[in-house]
């Protein structure tokens, strides 16, 4: 169930990188400088990145799916099904894109603590 919660998490994070970075580009003086957290940074290959960038780009698709229908549900039943099913869409995004779903999340952390990584996973995205 955590498994599930980071990827969910991280599809989220993904939506928002992808559908924010226009703001993030024309008024970077808006997020003041965060100090670099404890995590030790990873080095993630050029092909790991774009497939980063490919499956995020389609999980921004099912997540926006997926919360229309979660907004939709009318009890907590037929919301934790909405949620198993996104996810298990968004899990096969990620594996047909090449990457596992451990690497997936540790690059979307990755993206939160490093702007230049995130970045370089932008222009892939826009490529």
């Amino acid at each position: 169930m955590k498994r599930m919660t980071a990827l969910f998490s991280a599809a989220l994070l993904s939506a928002g990188l992808m559908s924010a970075t226009a703001h993030a580009q024309q008024d970077p003086a808006a997020a003041p400088e965060q100090p670099q957290a404890a995590a030790p940074a990873m080095d993630f290959s050029d092909d790991q990145l774009q497939q980063f960038a490919d499956a995020s780009q389609e999980i921004a698709v099912i997540s926006q799916e997926y919360t229309e229908r979660l907004h939709s549900a009318e009890d907590e039943a037929t919301q934790q099904e909405v949620r198993m099913e996104a996810n298990d869409k968004m899990v096969e995004v990620v594996e047909d894109s090449g990457l596992d779903v451990d690497t997936f999340n540790a690059i979307g952390q990755a993206i939160q603590q490093d702007p230049e990584l995130m970045q370089r996973v932008q222009e892939m995205a826009q490529s």
